[in-house]
C-alpha cells in the first residue's frame, strides 16, 4: 500500500519578514516566561519560550543569509551587526531560562513535558555562556564576518579574466593540466598576498576562544567547543581513535587510488593541482546552467521518491523562492541550509560554478532542507536538527541516494557510471583531510600560543601524515603550511569539521543498502530525517541499524566496499613517489 503524506507549502521567501527583535523587548518577554514559571505554569511557560525562540531565531536565519548573498550590502552589514549584537543577550536570557528549568523545583516538570533528551543538549550547553564573555563574543563575530567578507570580495586574475574563489573550481576541474596549474598558482597568490592578514585574523580568534573558555572556568577552548557542538557520549579520545582509523584504513586507499591515476595518465609525478581531476577523460559535469538543473531536479526526485513527497517538497521550495542557487561577486562562498522555524521553510544557498560540485552542493543541501521539513512537525525547536554530529547524515546519504537518478542532472547521462565512481573517490577522499582538519583544531587550542609559523609548520607535519602523496610543486604559500588559511570552518566554527567525516560513516552504510534494496534504504533515510533532534547522534543510529562512526570496523568495511566497488587490486603496500 502506498502511504500518504501531507504536501508541503510554504509562505513566499520574498512576503517573510520576522519580527526584528531587541534587547528590549527580549528582557520583556523573558521575564513574562520566568513570571509563568514562579506561577508553576511549566507547560505555557516552555510554550512561550518555544514561540519565542522560533521567531527570533527565524529572523537571525534571514539575516545571517541575507548577508551571505551580498556581504557588501551596507543595510544587511548592519543587521548583521544587530544580530551580533541581539544574539549575546538572547543567549544571557536563554542560559539562564534554561538554568531555572535544569533545577529543583522545576526540573521534574520541565522533563516530564520536554523529555529526558532536550533538557540533556540544555544540561551540555550549561556553563558556555555568562555576561562576562560579551566582548569576547562580539569581537569574534567581528572577526568571523571579516573572514567571510574578505574571501567572498576576492577578485582573482586568471587567464584573462577575473574570477571568484566560488567559480575559480571549473578551473582547478579542467582537463587541461596547464590550466589548473595555473588555476591553483592564481588562487593561492591571493592567499599568500593576504596571508599575514589571515594569520593575524585567527590568532586573535585563537586567543579570543581561549580566553572565553577560561572565563568560563574550562581548561581549553577544546572542552568548551565540545559543550557548544552538543557532543554527548564521547570526547576527543573517541575522536583520536576515529583519526587514527582514517589514517590506518583510508589513507592507504587513497593514496593507492592516486597512484593509479597517475600510471593511468602518464605522469612522471603528481602534484596536487591533479587531485580534483579525479576522471582521466575529464570530471563528468552537469546540465549547463542553474535553470536546467535546477528544472530537471524534479523529475529526478520524483523518481526518486515514488509516494511523490520528495517531489512535492521540491516543488514547494522553487516555487517559493528558497534557493539562491547563483554564483556572484559579493556573494559568500560555499553552500548552506538555513531553517525558518517560524513557518518550517527552509532554504537552499549554494555558488553554482559549472562543474560537478554544483550536483555535490545541491542534493547536499536539499537532504538538510528535507531533513529540516520532515522534522518540523515535532514538538519542539530543539528537535528540527539533530545535533550537529548527526546533522550531516541526511545530507550526505542523499547525494548517494539519487544514483540511480544522477543521469537527469548531467550535461551527458552516459557518464553515470563516470559520475557515480568520482563521487565516491572524492567521498573517501574527504576522511584524510577532514581528519587533518581535525588535528589541527585540537593541537592549536591545547597550545594557543603558538606563533603563525607554528601553527603552519603543525599543519605541514600533520598534511604529511594523514596525506603523504601530496606535493605542492611551485606552490609555496601551501607548501609551507598555509592550505589551512582557504578552510573556512577553521576561522567560523571551529571543531565543526569533523562532523562531515562522522556522517560519511553513516552515509556510506547506507549507499552500501541502497545497491541492494533501494526502496528500504530509501524509507530508512526518510525515518531518519523524521526523527530529526529527537534523540542523540548513537541512539539515532542504532534505530537506523547503522554502526557508529568511532567503531574501527567502520572505516574498514568501507575501505573495502569502496575497493570493490572500483575494482581495485589489493594495495600491497603501494605508496606515491
Amino acid at each position: 500500500m502506498t502511504r500518504s503524506y501531507v504536501t508541503p507549502t510554504f509562505p513566499p521567501f520574498e512576503a517573510f519578514s520576522p519580527a526584528r527583535p531587541d534587547d528590549l523587548s527580549l528582557q520583556k518577554t523573558f521575564q513574562q516566561l520566568r513570571d509563568r514559571l514562579a506561577q508553576k505554569d511549566y507547560e505555557g511557560a516552555i510554550r512561550g519560550y518555544d514561540y519565542l525562540r522560533r521567531s527570533y531565531e527565524s529572523w537571525g536565519a534571514l539575516a545571517n543569509l541575507r548577508f551571505a548573498q551580498d556581504t557588501a550590502a551596507p543595510s544587511r552589514q548592519a543587521d548583521k551587526a544587530h544580530l551580533d549584537r541581539v544574539a549575546q543577550s538572547a543567549t544571557r536570557y536563554d542560559m539562564a531560562f534554561r538554568q531555572a528549568l535544569l533545577e529543583e523545583p522545576h526540573r521534574s516538570a520541565a522533563q516530564e513535558v520536554l523529555g529526558q533528551h532536550i533538557l540533556a543538549l540544555w544540561a551540555c550547553e550549561a556553563g558556555t555562556f555568562s555576561a562576562q564573555i560579551t566582548p569576547e563574543l562580539q569581537e569574534e563575530a567581528r572577526l568571523c564576518n571579516e573572514y567571510t567578507a574578505l574571501l567572498a570580495g576576492a577578485e582573482i586574475s586568471l587567464l584573462g579574466q577575473s574570477v571568484t574563489l566560488s567559480t575559480i573550481p571549473a578551473y582547478l576541474e579542467s582537463s587541461d593540466r596547464a590550466v589548473r596549474h595555473q588555476a591553483e598558482q592564481a588562487r593561492w597568490k591571493f592567499f599568500e598576498e593576504t596571508g599575514e592578514r589571515l594569520d593575524q585574523m585567527f590568532d586573535h580568534l585563537v586567543r579570543l576562544r581561549t580566553t572565553m573558555a577560561r572565563k568560563l572556568g574550562f581548561k581549553t577552548y577544546t572542552e568548551l567547543a565540545y559543550r557548544r557542538l552538543r557532543r554527548t557520549g564521547y570526547g576527543p579520545e573517541q575522536v583520536s581513535l576515529f583519526r587514527e582509523h582514517t589514517k590506518k584504513h583510508i589513507s592507504p586507499l587513497i593514496a593507492h587510488i592516486l597512484q593509479q591515476r597517475q600510471r593511468a595518465m602518464g605522469w612522471e609525478s603528481l602534484y596536487a593541482w591533479d587531485e580534483a581531476l579525479v576522471d582521466p577523460q575529464g570530471n563528468p559535469l552537469p546540465l549547463h546552467g542553474r535553470d536546467a538543473l535546477a528544472g530537471r531536479a524534479r523529475i529526478m526526485f520524483d523518481r526518486l521518491d515514488p509516494t511523490g513527497e520528495f517531489g512535492a517538497f521540491y516543488k514547494a521550495l522553487k516555487s517559493g523562492g528558497y534557493m539562491d542557487l547563483d554564483s556572484r561577486a559579493g556573494k559568500a562562498a560555499g553552500g548552506f541550509c538555513t531553517v525558518f522555524a517560524e513557518t518550517g521553510a527552509p532554504f537552499i544557498f549554494a555558488n553554482f560554478n559549472g562543474t560537478h560540485n554544483d550536483l555535490g552542493i545541491f542534493t547536499h543541501e536539499m537532504g538538510h532542507a528535507y531533513q529540516t521539513w520532515k522534522a518540523s512537525g515535532l514538538p519542539w525547536i530543539d528537535q528540527i536538527w539533530p545535533t550537529m554530529d548527526a546533522a550531516e547524515i541526511p545530507s550526505m546519504s542523499l547525494e548517494f541516494l539519487i544514483w540511480p537518478h544522477i543521469g537527469d542532472l548531467l550535461a551527458n547521462p552516459a557518464e553515470v557510471d563516470r559520475y557515480c565512481r568520482m563521487h565516491l573517490i572524492n567521498a573517501v577522499s574527504f576522511f584524510p583531510y577532514g581528519a587533518c582538519v581535525d588535528h589541527f583544531e585540537h593541537d592549536v587550542y591545547a597550545h594557543p600560543d603558538m606563533t603563525p609559523a607554528e601553527r603552519r609548520v603543525l599543519w605541514r607535519n600533520l598534511e604529511k601524515s594523514y596525506m603523504p602523496w601530496r606535493q605542492w610543486g611551485d606552490l609555496s604559500h601551501p607548501a609551507a603550511g598555509g592550505r589551512w588559511h582557504a578552510q573556512a570552518h577553521v576561522f567560523r566554527m571551529p571543531f565543526y569539521y569533523l562532523n562531515y567525516g562522522l556522517a560519511q560513516c553513516s552515509a556510506l552504510q547506507l549507499w552500501g543498502r541502497s545497491r541492494k534494496d533501494h526502496a528500504a534504504a530509501f524509507e530508512t533515510y526518510r525515518h531518519l530525517c523524521a526523527s530529526g533532534g529527537s534523540k542523540p547522534m548513537v541512539d539515532l543510529l542504532e534505530e537506523a541499524r547503522l554502526v557508529p562512526p568511532f567503531d574501527e570496523t567502520v572505516l574498514r568495511a568501507i575501505a573495502q566496499d569502496v575497493s570493490e566497488y572500483l575494482s581495485l587490486p589489493a594495495t600491497g603496500g603501494d605508496s606515491l613517489p
